[in-house]
């Protein structure tokens, strides 16, 4: 089993799109982390302060799904409130996902947003143990 230090993201090539990837000691971190991958897509993560809370809800009959409706939740909750996000607390029972998300409005000058997401896909899209009882949960991201 891996440690807290191997919850991580990283971003993964796709034609005209970009791939998010997040590892984690459960399903709950695994989500977080691609969360953290898909903000550090629009900016510099760090720049990103976490201090408004939101919360988001979906459901989906699998893990699969319900990694594309949390992203996309959370591309909704952007857009919405036009902010952005750099801290995710997150429970999943069965079959829904019960999130906090908490960031920050969005300041052009501070954060230089490079791109927008459209949302999350189907494409490349994974969520699984692996050999090693970590998760990873992968999709590549509509920019």
């Amino acid at each position: 089993m891996k440690t807290n230090d191997e919850c991580r993201w990283e971003h993964f090539s796709h034609e005209a799109d970009m791939g998010i990837r997040g590892y984690g000691n459960t399903l709950e971190e695994a989500f977080s982390q691609a969360a953290l991958a898909m903000t550090a897509v629009i900016c510099e993560l760090n720049t990103v302060i976490p201090l408004i809370p939101r919360k988001i809800e979906c459901e989906a009959p699998d893990p699969e799904l319900l990694f594309v409706d949390w992203l996309n939740a959370l591309v909704y909750e952007m857009a919405v409130s036009k902010m952005l996000f750099s801290r995710f607390d997150i429970k999943i029972n069965k079959s829904t996902l019960r999130a906090t998300a908490w960031g920050e409005p969005v300041d052009q000058a501070r954060h230089q947003a490079a791109v927008e997401v459209k949302g999350a896909t189907y494409t490349e899209l994974k969520v699984n143990r692996e050999h090693d009882g970590a998760w990873i949960a992968q999709c590549v991201i509509d920019v």
